[in-house]
């Protein structure tokens, strides 16, 4: 990769980064930390990774894109409002009555959504189906599925990996983001919150996955992860991507309050302020 196609692509996140915190200022609601979180990841395979048309949002061979964490819709929102798929201005829509842009991603209304999620632990299933169609047209598209460290706690996700597995679907990835924080889960002894999730690389191997760990914000690992994944055959493949939940914000970052919080004005000014620094760094 390219010094400058890196810089537009770090340049691109914090743009994105931007619109996700001005957008819950504005609308007075939304999620924070895990599209923040997501955010890098997005931005790899929107801009990089996928090969899609937006002009063309129900191209038949186009790749395919699960949100399986939904709550993170935010983030998909502002990320395909950069890549073209929507005006940037409708994101002041957000989870108004009649928005295309509810909380949730909804696939009925808002082309480009190719499922609609929200209920954790359900969008996998719908991507394992979508890369077994692929096997059974012998279309040549991949599936990408973003999941999240809490939601793995559902046992519909490790159903939905032995499927996979069991037919062999190597066009299917599956992008975990492991931000090692959920708004609910068991207290720490420090009054933190513990991990949702410990060693999910042995538990995805156990379902005979091939597995890679990278840092998923860096953008260098997250496209030679997937382009890995992309030549790998026999298995499914799950990216299990350390992160940072409320990434680039540094009062944000790690602090489960803004899993889901509207920031003041001064918080939107400071955390505006990093991020522009944080992406011109």
């Amino acid at each position: 990769m390219t010094v400058e196609k890196l810089k537009q692509l770090h340049l691109t996140a914090a743009s994105v980064r931007k619109l996700i915190i001005e957008t819950v200022h504005y609308a007075n609601a939304g999620h924070v930390g895990g599209p923040l979180s997501a955010a890098d990841m997005l931005v790899a395979l929107y801009f990089e990774l996928m090969n899609i048309k937006p002009e063309q949002p129900n191209w038949e061979d186009r790749d395919r894109f699960v949100l399986s964490k939904g709550h993170s819709a935010l983030a998909l929102y502002s990320v395909m409002a950069l890549r073209g798929y929507l005006p940037e201005e409708e994101l002041k829509t957000f989870d108004t009555i009649d928005s295309r842009l509810q909380a949730h991603p909804d696939m009925n209304v808002l082309p480009g959504l190719d499922m609609s999620t929200g209920s954790l632990g359900q969008g996998i299933s719908a991507a394992v189906g979508m890369a077994l169609a692929a096997k059974l047209q012998g279309k040549s598209y991949t599936t990408y599925c973003m999941v999240g460290d809490g939601e793995i706690q559902e046992g519909q996700v490790w159903e939905a990996a032995d499927v996979a597995y069991r037919y062999g679907l190597d066009n299917l990835i599956v992008l975990m983001d492991y931000n090692k924080l959920q708004q609910y889960g068991w207290e720490a002894k420090d009054k933190s919150r513990e991990r949702p999730v410990q060693n999910p690389e042995r538990k995805w191997e156990a379902f005979g996955w091939n597995v890679i760990t990278i840092d998923g914000h860096n953008f260098e690992d997250i496209i030679r992860a997937c382009r890995l994944a992309q030549a790998h055959t026999g298995t499914p493949t799950v990216v299990v991507a350390e992160t940072v939940k409320g990434k680039g914000v540094s009062f944000m970052e790690n602090a489960y309050l803004w899993h889901s919080k509207v920031p003041t004005d001064q918080e939107l000014e400071r955390a505006v302020n990093e991020i522009s620094a944080g992406g011109l760094s």
